[in-house]
């Protein structure tokens, strides 16, 4: 009942759960399907045209996309199907056409959507998350060697949360040559429209229709520039071409701050407030406060992530989500906010991107290039970095590691710039292993081997994890699995292992091993050589 009815409220004006059929908006320029670009090395497919076109002003974005493709080989044969995704309640899409090109003749498969396929699939919910988008899908029938597939829709985004903010990426990327390639960016004086390219993008064109702005490029018998292989990503985004409304990264901040300054205010009669008194009866201390805090949050309340309607930037209250004892992200970091303000510990929300935080400062803003949110704590001028949506903490917030998300954006009223996360080095090693060798019952005779192996940090609190969902056997017959599988050459007898207070975790391995002693002439010592050890040496 409750995403049916965030969908009902949010979505009455917009809501668009079936795709339009019609031709392209008038402001589409339709471009004719060029030949076959010679390629000795075509893959199965052969792109011959890759069209996308924007309009975009201060309300929304408009996005025409065609793709028309030539079938080479028989392994084309299996991308025999075309679909588009859509958020209902932010949304519109339209589908053009869907044709086959045989012989010179075209042959319609769309026919006003009688086989087309919609459905709300959920791809995710196997990770808690559930963010209502649908899913039209087309199979293309009678699809043979030689045929080209012809096949474009618009999508339109309204997002009044934003202000009707929005933002365009086109990357290139495809396998051989492209025939054409087209990309066309317009938008009105109005509206304050940055855009830049990387190495790699053709030169983009601009031109001006009255007030109407034009970007345009076109390029023939294209290939995509190759990124360095193993590179970080800021390296590997070639061929890109992004554009913004969004004035500045404070513009964002300025944005979203509201959204989180009031879902983070308790109501009085909160039955969070019986939680917050017994952690502030517990010490004064702001450091073992916020630590609790946080342990509540992980603890107490599950994940799932709620993205329908306004709930990809709109956070549950604190009071909702503490209610329903579950929340995304951004529930629970402003149920984490609502606790530390109350027991007086400076706290703010922060946006990071958990996949391309990397090289994020030299790109455009965008509201779109954050998929995650965590709360930045400052106590005795430090910053401590706390995300409800981990589990299992333990120890002291000293003993929590900066994320390894390179940069966050702060949300507050007046706005703010990006911040780099720093990395502080480590007070101690993430493992330390000992192993002992006793061969003191004789050369000839099966040595003793214990090994010690102390974890901190992540491995460690997996360990803990896993001891409180998992039957101690179970865990106990993966580990040795584990162990036996890098240490072959050790018959391992007994293993034990736990995990302390402070988030340690010690893993204790006993066995036996026949060694191959050998003579060191030059030293004239016997010496054994520990396998997988590098040149480490035991004797």
């Amino acid at each position: 009942m409750v995403a049916v009815s965030i969908l009902a409220v949010a979505g009455a004006a917009w809501a668009d759960e079936k795709p339009s059929y019609a031709p392209p908006p008038k402001w589409v320029q339709v471009a004719e399907i060029p030949a076959p670009p010679t390629d000795e090395q075509a893959p199965s497919t052969q792109l011959l045209l890759h069209d996308n076109q924007s309009q975009h002003d201060n309300t929304g974005s408009a996005y025409y996309n065609r793709h028309v493709v030539k079938v080479l080989k028989t392994e084309g044969l299996q991308a025999g199907s075309r679909s588009v995704t859509w958020d209902p309640v932010r949304d519109k899409v339209t589908i053009h056409a869907l044709a086959l090109v045989r012989g010179g003749q075209r042959i319609d498969l769309l026919k006003q959507g009688q086989d087309v396929l919609v459905l709300r699939r959920e791809k995710n919910l196997e990770r808690a998350m559930l963010d209502g988008r649908m899913t039209a899908s087309i199979q293309i029938k009678d699809l043979q060697v030689g045929d080209i597939v012809d096949w474009s829709f618009t999508h339109e985004r309204k997002d009044p949360l934003l202000g009707g903010r929005t933002n365009n990426f086109e990357q290139m990327g495809w396998a051989g040559v492209a025939g054409r390639y087209r990309v066309r960016m317009l938008w009105p004086d109005e509206t304050p429209l940055t855009w830049r390219v990387t190495t790699g993008f053709p030169q983009p064109k601009l031109a001006k229709s009255g007030k109407i702005n034009e970007l345009l490029a076109d390029a023939t018998n294209v290939r995509t520039a190759k990124a360095p292989i193993g590179a970080p990503a800021r390296f590997q985004r070639l061929g890109l071409l992004e554009a913004t409304t969004y004035t500045g990264w404070d513009d964002i901040s300025r944005r979203m701050a509201p959204l989180y300054a009031k879902a983070s205010t308790l109501a009085s009669d909160s039955s969070l407030r019986a939680e917050i008194a017994a952690i502030a009866a517990a010490g004064a201390d702001p450091k073992v406060r916020a630590f609790k805090a946080l342990q509540l949050v992980e603890d107490k309340t599950r994940y799932l992530f709620l993205g329908m309607g306004d709930g990809g930037y709109k956070p549950a209250s604190a009071d909702e989500t503490w209610a329903r004892r579950f929340g995304d992200c951004k529930g629970k970091t402003v149920l984490l906010l609502a606790i530390l303000r109350e027991l007086g510990v400076e706290a703010e929300p922060v946006l990071v991107s958990t996949t391309s935080g990397d090289g994020l400062d030299q790109r455009l803003p965008s509201a779109a290039l954050f998929n995650h949110v965590l709360v930045r704590a400052r106590i005795g001028g430090k910053s401590y970095w706390l995300d409800g949506t981990r589990s299992g903490d333990v120890g002291d917030i000293d003993g929590l590691r900066p994320p390894p998300f390179r940069w966050a954006l702060p949300l507050r009223a007046d706005g703010a710039a990006l911040e780099e996360i720093l990395q502080t080095p480590l007070g101690k090693p993430d493992n330390e292993a000992v192993v002992r060798i006793d061969a003191s019952a004789g050369l000839d005779k099966p040595a003793r081997i214990t090994m010690s192996t102390l974890m901190r940090g992540e491995a460690a609190l997996s360990l803990a994890r896993a001891l409180r969902v998992a039957p101690r056997a179970d865990i106990e017959r993966s580990l040795k699995q584990s162990a036996s599988s890098s240490m072959s050459w050790v018959n391992i007898e007994t293993i034990d292992f736990e995990v302390s207070a402070n988030g340690e975790a010690m893993i204790r391995i006993g066995g036996t091993a026949d060694l191959d002693w050998r003579l060191n002439d030059d030293l004239g010592v016997r010496e054994h050589r520990v396998p997988g050890s590098g040149s480490g040496k035991a004797s």
